[in-house]
């Protein structure tokens, strides 16, 4: 998730930042507050205060629809069309990465490579060398980057309440060899407050995530949002109803999966295979 250099990116945060101004400087021309214009947008408050603030990326539909709203006659579709690329992350996947970096609550299964946000820099690059069509090494160095700084949520004063299950079969494969593998379960092995690990063990007869990985989210307005991503695309879930489905099939893999202690017992058992 992520390409461009240092400097590119530094130009690309301003390029928000301009964006964010213009849209707040076209807001009060036009005699809208920030709820006001949030409600016509169909967005909260808080998430139309990120984008003014440069902090959150504005969406080219959101780009027309103020266009047509403030009559900045397509200025900001312009402003949009043009930002600096870098694609740190896939455009589709940019959304998401919106959300969890404000979760309240984050809820994630992963089924084939262990949740970015608990790989080492070395795990994160020994999947990034699986990807096909083939990486380069500047790619590969800027997207590790990107993905090792998403991992300080987990850290920050507030953090969220993260709860992760991921099958036995990603502690199987050793992804980069022996000295990543163990330094990645030493990660794993290693307590952060307010986080959740649990292993999913092959061999179940019953499975209730054999269709495949998902993350839930709950955002800081206490909305519940639901994420799954494919290898050319993803989708955020809003409708309550899927996300409901998606939420009863992770408290079945709550359930099925080895809990907490257990699963710090494999991992014990893991290390000192060496």
């Amino acid at each position: 998730m992520n390409s461009g250099s240092g400097k590119s990116r530094r130009k690309n945060a301003s390029a928000m930042k301009m964006v964010g101004a213009l849209i707040g400087v076209f807001r009060r021309t036009a005699g809208y507050t920030q709820r006001e214009l949030a409600e016509r947008l169909r967005v909260d408050e808080q998430t139309l205060a990120s984008i003014e603030q440069g902090r959150r990326s504005l969406r080219a539909e959101y780009a027309e629809f103020l266009d047509e709203l403030l009559d900045t006659k397509g200025a900001l579709s312009v402003a949009v069309a043009n930002m600096p690329e870098v694609d740190l992350f896939p455009r589709w996947a940019e959304e998401y990465i919106d959300l969890e970096r404000e979760a309240l609550a984050l809820s994630w299964y992963e089924n084939q490579v262990l949740p970015g946000l608990l790989q080492t820099p070395a795990y994160a690059r020994a999947v990034l060398q699986n990807d096909v069509p083939a990486l380069t090494e500047d790619e590969i160095g800027l997207r590790v980057e990107a993905r090792i700084a998403r991992q300080e949520i987990l850290h920050r004063k507030d953090p969220p309440t993260a709860s992760f299950i991921f099958s036995e079969v990603t502690l199987i494969d050793r992804l980069g060899g022996d000295e990543v593998y163990f330094e990645q379960l030493r990660r794993l092995r290693a307590d952060v407050p307010g986080v959740t690990l649990q292993v999913m063990p092959v061999g179940r007869d019953f499975h209730a995530g054999l269709a495949g990985p998902f993350i839930l989210l709950e955002t800081p307005d206490h909305q519940r949002v639901a994420y799954t991503e494919a290898p050319r695309g993803s989708q955020i879930i809003a409708d309550p109803d899927e996300v409901s489905y998606l939420e009863r099939r992770y408290a079945m893999l709550r359930a099925q999966a080895l809990n907490p202690q257990e699963t710090k017992s494999l991992l014990d058992r893991l290390l000192g295979e060496r």
